[in-house]
């Protein structure tokens, strides 16, 4: 019999939208079509079906106290639809907003009115094994909330956004004493602006272009940008950007790297440009300029299918703390930053058994 995992999601926005809906839409594929976008359709035995959401958690009216597979097609969610997602017998609970709504975003939300459950109290009697944190970005607060109440309930914790926990050695000691793995943190997505960037600094570094400056750009027209709108939740997403691509360098490299704007008529889709500017032999000048477009939420739910299976593999081989293969590979601020390829080995090393983190 094939492992189950049983998930929880806190914020039921785009990207648990597409995550949901991907666990139904790989229910069908076979080992003949690989599941597109997956590292591989079964990993460490389990498939994208084996993951079981038993938990959800909102603040909004429009999601709160639907099933999860009516919330995740509520308003103000903007993906797009790539299948049908029947009933799913879980109720999207109520909790504390703390930080978790920022001012540009509370003129788009009506916070439900229900009280709050306690999430440590759900997780356990979900019988939840992992929770995934997709609030919105600058929660810091509602974060750590989170990550304690894992703690107290016996979760892993999978962060997917630029709040600093599995990469903080407070979070990981906390983890670690209570025997429990913890992944993150940002999630990176499997072809999106900083993977890409990243990849394309490491090249030029190591086909010998000297690096004078480059610039990454983003802009969408989701929640997601409009919340970033309010520029002081936006110190950590900049941080965790910018130190994966400055690690790819020996040197210090001029850089700006991060959302730019909101532009509504995008939805859920993304744009990225991206520039490299440096020099080659003879001290020549070289110049890259590209553009990326995306469909944002469904560009991370593949990796973060990836990363749930391979955190149950660490519980049932009881590991604990910061998982260091799977977050330098799902992630943009792991605990330890590495190249993709190196990610991708270790991770695959991580899955067969040959690596304990």
């Amino acid at each position: 019999m094939r492992k189950k995992v049983r998930v929880a999601l806190a914020g039921i926005g785009n990207c648990a939208s597409a995550l949901v809906q991907g666990t139904r839409y790989y229910s069908s594929a076979t080992e003949n079509n690989h599941g597109i976008g997956l590292t591989a359709y079964s990993l460490g035995g389990i498939q994208p079906a084996d993951i079981e959401f038993v938990a959800a958690f909102d603040v909004t009216d429009s999601k709160v106290g639907k099933d999860l597979s009516e919330a995740i097609f509520a308003k103000p969610n903007n993906t797009v639809t790539i299948t049908k997602v029947d009933k799913m017998d879980v109720k999207v609970t109520k909790c504390n907003v703390f930080d978790g709504v920022g001012k540009h975003l509370s003129q788009k939300l009506r916070i439900s009115d229900r009280p709050a459950a306690d999430v440590a109290d759900v997780l356990r009697d979900t019988k939840t094994e992992i929770l995934l944190n997709y609030l919105p970005v600058g929660s810091r607060e509602a974060t750590q909330y989170y990550a304690k109440r894992c703690l107290d309930a016996g979760v892993c914790f999978i962060n997917a956004i630029p709040v600093f926990i599995a990469s903080t050695p407070q979070w990981q000691n906390a983890f670690q004493n209570k025997n429990l793995p913890c992944a993150g943190d940002d999630v990176m997505s499997q072809l999106g602006a900083t993977v890409l960037h990243k990849t394309l600094v490491k090249l030029f570094v190591d086909r010998g272009v000297k690096i004078d400056e480059t610039y990454q750009l983003n802009m969408g027209g989701d929640m997601d940008f409009y919340n970033m709108l309010d520029d002081e939740r936006l110190e950590d997403k900049r941080i965790s950007k910018t130190k994966a691509v400055a690690a790819m360098a020996p040197y210090e490299i001029p850089m700006r790297v991060g959302p730019s704007d909101f532009v509504r008529f995008l939805e859920n889709d993304k744009v990225c440009y991206i520039s490299l500017k440096g020099k080659y032999f003879g001290n020549t000048p070289i110049e890259l300029d590209l553009k990326l477009r995306v469909v944002d939420a469904y560009n991370s739910a593949g990796v973060m299918i990836d990363a749930v299976r391979g955190a149950k593999l660490a519980l049932d081989r009881s590991i604990s703390g910061p998982l260091e293969s799977i977050s330098a590979y799902c992630f943009k601020h792991p605990p330890i930053h590495m190249s993709y390829s190196q990610a991708k080995t270790n991770f695959l090393e991580f899955i067969e058994g040959k690596r304990d983190r």
